[in-house]
């Protein structure tokens, strides 16, 4: 299989997960096999729920239609150009283990998509809390392009027969990741944050925007704003009305325990704090925040707050902002959005494959 069908393949997966958005959806199918997969991959997403109550089907749709929106003909193209000649003549005889995590839905496509893409073998361990999703893709792709057949293994196993690692998990885990892993090529990530600067001045429409950034997927993506530096006086009546556009989030019983729990903590202790009714804002210098509460920091001029932002570098996964002097900054709205070059923790995933 050359590259040109791999990369076919996928952009037809693409095709697919963009009518993922509803279930009454009939995308064109060229056969059975594409239609009976598809099918499946529908039920998996309303079944999602039942074995991980933050995979609401909303969430669950919203993930595969991203995903699916980005991988498009044009949008492979230009992704792998650079690698052009390396990916034509890779021989595609290696083994490349996945360590996925399972805190939003599918987060671990794009390492699985790019193991292929490369024309190597995937071995990917899942995480319980997201082990059917991705396997449903898989056999999705697999009914778009029988030639993938025998290089996609997913196991619930110890990772042991492989030639490179990409792990993703919590600081904690990665320690052990370390240990276990550390004497093969990897890619080991820990745990990140988006993290936003206002000035004050946004508008009613950037600030709704802003409020995706950061209650998307409950908060708990490593692209979820976690974080907002603010000016000294900031006023957050503008933003705690904002997110009075998320109240229905709080009918998810697991985000609104988290949001009971964090609000009566900071009463008990005297903690001083904004509350949105599904969100509670605390001054905290940390980049994480808990599910159901966002961090912020006050900060006074703009070439301090680059110079502390380059220093977080491996706690930052994006930073969201309107504010032209901040240095590798998205609009806001779009921390959920990522392009197919815009790699986890700033690591060149295709050029580690490429590499091996």
């Amino acid at each position: 299989m050359n590259l040109q069908q791999r990369m076919d393949a996928f952009a037809r997966l693409g095709y697919f997960m963009q009518h993922t958005d509803s279930e009454s959806n009939t995308p064109d199918f060229l056969n059975d096999n594409e239609k009976n997969a598809f099918k499946a991959l529908q039920l998996e997403v309303v079944d999602a729920c039942h074995y991980n109550g933050w995979f609401i089907e909303a969430n669950v749709r919203q993930a595969l239609t991203s995903l699916g929106d980005v991988i498009t003909s044009e949008n492979l193209r230009e992704w792998l150009l650079p690698y052009h000649d390396k990916l034509t003549n890779n021989l595609g005889n290696r083994t490349i283990g996945l360590v996925m995590a399972g805190n939003v839905p599918a987060v671990g496509f794009h390492d699985w998509m790019s193991v292929l893409l490369s024309g190597n073998n995937v071995l990917a361990k899942l995480s319980s809390d997201d082990h059917r999703l991705i396997p449903a893709l898989s056999n999705l792709l697999l009914a778009i392009e029988p030639e993938f057949t025998g290089k996609i293994t997913f196991t619930r196993d110890q990772l042991k027969v492989f030639d490179a690692i990409i792990a993703t998990g919590s600081n904690n885990s990665a320690r052990y990741f370390e240990y276990y892993f550390g004497k093969y090529p990897h890619i080991i990530r820990k745990n990140r944050n988006g993290v936003a600067i206002l000035s004050g001045t946004e508008t009613a429409d950037e600030l709704s925007l802003l409020t995706d950034d950061i209650f998307t997927y409950y908060g708990m993506g490593c692209r979820n704003v976690a974080h907002v530096f603010v000016p000294l006086n900031y006023d957050f009546t503008a933003l705690l009305d904002a997110c009075q556009q998320w109240t229905p989030i709080n009918e998810n019983h697991k985000y609104f325990n988290n949001y009971e729990y964090n609000k009566a903590i900071y009463l008990v202790n005297s903690t001083p704090h904004f509350d949105a009714g599904n969100l509670l804002l605390t001054e905290n210098i940390a980049l994480a925040s808990p599910v159901s509460v966002l961090h912020y920091e006050y900060h006074q001029e703009i070439f301090t707050l680059n110079e502390s932002l380059l220093k977080a570098t491996d706690q930052i996964q994006c930073i969201v902002t309107n504010n032209k002097e901040i240095d590798n900054a998205i609009p806001f709205g779009t921390s959920q959005k990522p392009a197919l070059w815009d790699y986890a923790d700033g690591v060149d995933t295709m050029a580690f494959l490429l590499s091996l």
